[in-house]
């Protein structure tokens, strides 16, 4: 009889191995804490990867409380089963499937009442027998905590996953989140970043931020646990909007500051990797890149510019390029001027994670890691799609 269960383990195991090759990036969004808004968080940033063209599979593994099928507007459906007991995902769009134990419940009501055996079971045949196909991401949705379903995550998903955590700047859901910190490292899974979701409230009418809570915890939590610390996510009453209305913020939102701050976490998540990025869209025909620059070609460092290539664009051409001497470089002073000759993104070698919150927060998305060189060059990258980044130069 043991060796029948063994020999099963060991065809499960080679099965889910299979599967999960297929698999280039996995990323499990965690929280030590519920009500942080990590449900909300995986399926923004799956959403975006997926515009950005990436092949992406979101799974949702909350067995209790799953968030997703609300979310992505699937109440009603459920997976496909086939003939030889593989699953089908709902396929949402051209790049992007879901998963979720809400879209095999009868009713949005049901409770799921399972021991960890049975959570176990489910969780590795979501990994094991989806369709998944060929992913450049999968992003795992887990439910908050250190317990069974993100430990058995963990163990499963192996090489190649990542971990980001989601907190809020409140000091009770930095220390639960810090709990989180110890779970991975227990586990010896790398931990991507952190971010601070609901850090300060956007203005429906100026678009000026306000601290409700307080602002900073997630970005400690970095600084003190020594991980990137990958952005800051603003209140918009418009994110609970489209939740409930089961359209991703991401998709209709494309200029708030918190749509920028998921455009600016989802390019640190890739940009490891070498990332192509988004060329323009329609929305955002007509904008003014900023460049620093040195000697003519694109500063390694923004702060150590001599003077900014502010280049216009329009129907994604460039149509001319104006060399601008900074203010003296102090804290907060650059992302505030920028904003003022009308730069809506700055390409840059390196910048430090609080400059590019404050670039975020006056509405100036950050890329970092671009290559030296003459600043037309390095927009015509980006305005291709072609622009690949490096290391960022700075991460102090």
């Amino acid at each position: 009889m043991n060796l029948k269960n063994n020999e099963k383990e060991r065809d499960a195991q080679e099965a889910l191995n299979a599967r999960l090759s297929r698999v280039r990036n996995k990323l499990l969004v965690l929280s030590g804490k519920g009500g942080v808004g990590k449900s909300t968080v995986a399926v923004n940033l799956a959403t975006r990867l997926a515009e950005a063209g990436h092949r992406v599979g979101l799974l949702d593994v909350d067995m209790h409380g799953p968030s997703v099928p609300t979310l992505l507007g699937l109440q009603g459906q459920q997976l496909a089963a086939e003939a030889d007991g593989s699953i089908s995902p709902i396929q949402l769009s051209e790049h992007l499937s879901v998963v979720s134990i809400g879209l095999i419940l009868k009713h949005d009501t049901d409770a799921v009442i399972w021991r960890g055996p049975m959570k176990y079971g489910m969780i590795q045949q979501f990994l094991k027998d989806v369709l998944w196909g060929d992913l450049d991401y999968l992003v795992v949705d887990c439910p908050p905590g250190t317990g069974d379903e993100p430990l058995a995550v963990a163990e499963m998903i192996g090489q190649g996953a990542s971990a980001v955590l989601v907190t809020t700047p409140q000091d009770v859901a930095v220390n639960d989140v810090r709990r989180s910190v110890s779970f991975c490292r227990t586990l010896k899974l790398p931990i991507a970043g952190i971010i601070e979701n609901m850090s300060g409230l956007v203005c429906p009418h100026c678009e000026q931020m306000v601290d409700v809570f307080k602002s900073g915890g997630g970005e400690q939590l970095a600084l003190d646990s020594a991980v990137a610390f990958l952005g800051r996510i603003p209140l918009d009453p418009q994110v609970a909007v489209s939740g409930d209305s089961g359209r991703p913020f991401v998709q209709d939102s494309t200029d708030s500051p918190t749509a920028r701050a998921f455009i600016h976490i989802v390019n640190q998540l890739t940009q490891g990797e070498s990332a192509q990025f988004l060329p323009i869209t329609k929305e955002t025909s007509t904008m003014k890149i900023a460049i620093p620059t040195v000697q003519g070609k694109l500063c390694m460092h923004f702060g150590h510019c001599e003077q900014f290539a502010l280049v216009s664009i329009a129907d994604k051409t460039i149509i001319g390029t104006d060399m601008l001497t900074p203010p003296p470089h102090e804290p907060g002073v650059l992302p505030v001027w920028l904003h003022e000759q009308g730069a809506s993104l700055i390409i840059s070698g390196g910048m430090g994670s609080r400059a590019q919150n404050l670039f975020i927060q006056n509405g100036i998305e950050v890329v970092v890691g671009a290559p030296s060189d003459a600043p037309e060059e390095v927009v015509k990258a980006y305005l291709a799609g072609t622009l690949k980044a490096g290391v960022n130069t700075c991460d102090h």
